[in-house]
Order: C-alpha cells, then structure tokens, then sequence
C-alpha cells in the first residue's frame, strides 16, 4: 500500500516544479473565457465567449506554448498572482489549493481520466462561442453563471 501523499497536499504552490504546476490545470477553459468589469462596481462578469485560441470541443489552448504572440494579454498564472486575481474560477485547482482547500473528485489528478470535468459539468465543453464570432457591443448578451461560480448577473 503506497502511503505517499500526492505532490498537492504536501507542497505549496511555491514549491511545485513546473510540471507539477502545469499538471494543476483541470481543463475547464473557464479562465479563458471574456469577462467585463463594471466600472462603477467593479464587479466582473464571464461570458460564454471564449478565447480564439481556446478550442471549445476540448477546452485546451490551441497554441499554449506561443499563446502570448497570439494573445499578448493572456494572464500566465503564477503562485503570487492566483492569490490576487478576483476573476480566477472558484472551481480552479490553482485557487482551490491557494486558498488552503482540496481538489474536487471530477479533478483528474483524483479521478484518473480528463474526462470527470466535462462529465460533471465542470467545464465550459462545447458551451461556448468564439470571440471572433461576437461583436463587442454584443457581449453584455453573452453574460453566463458557469457550474460552481457565483450565480449573479448584473441587473
């Protein structure tokens, strides 16, 4: 019986090797979906638009490693920055573990299979529309409460 404990529960963010961090990404493509921010409030809503380089049938980066040429203001999360970024998903393993909390069983570090996310409903799956296909004066239509985020929309 292996009795080790996985790299999550015993190191912090901090401590991760790159590829134990990269291997934190449940796949959802929630992060990589447009959001507004109300000026006034300062709340920020996610829209079902996704990002051009987000393919929306597998919710992985078209291009991850060049991402920033195709995409200069992508957000590269970093141990210091997924402790400050409001916008990050309340599901995400990155801000689940920042916040001292475990990771849930459709996670595929606990189940096994990349597949538990999109089979509970977790991820934006084939839920989404390409950024190239909606005009910025019609985003506000594209406002969604996403599976385990807040429920609320802007009145």
């Amino acid at each position: 019986m292996n009795l080790t404990k996985p790299f999550w529960k015993t190191k912090t963010l901090d401590e991760m090797t790159k590829p134990e961090w990269e291997s934190l990404c449940d796949g959802c493509g929630k992060c990589c979906l447009l959001r507004m921010e109300d000026v006034d409030t300062e709340a920020v809503y996610v829209t079902d638009i996704r990002c051009k380089l987000l393919d929306g049938a597998t919710c992985r980066c078209k291009n991850y490693k060049a991402r920033k040429l195709y995409v200069p203001d992508c957000v590269q999360l970093t141990a210091k920055n997924v402790r400050k970024l409001p916008w990050i998903p309340r599901t995400c393993a990155y801000r689940l573990l920042a916040e001292g909390k475990d990771l849930p069983d459709w996670h595929y570090l606990i189940s096994g299979s990349r597949d538990t996310i999109h089979e509970a409903g977790m991820s934006v799956k084939d839920a989404t529309v390409c950024e190239k296909t909606v005009t910025e004066d019609d985003h506000i239509q594209h406002i969604t409460i996403w599976p385990g985020e807040p429920d609320v929309l802007p009145d």
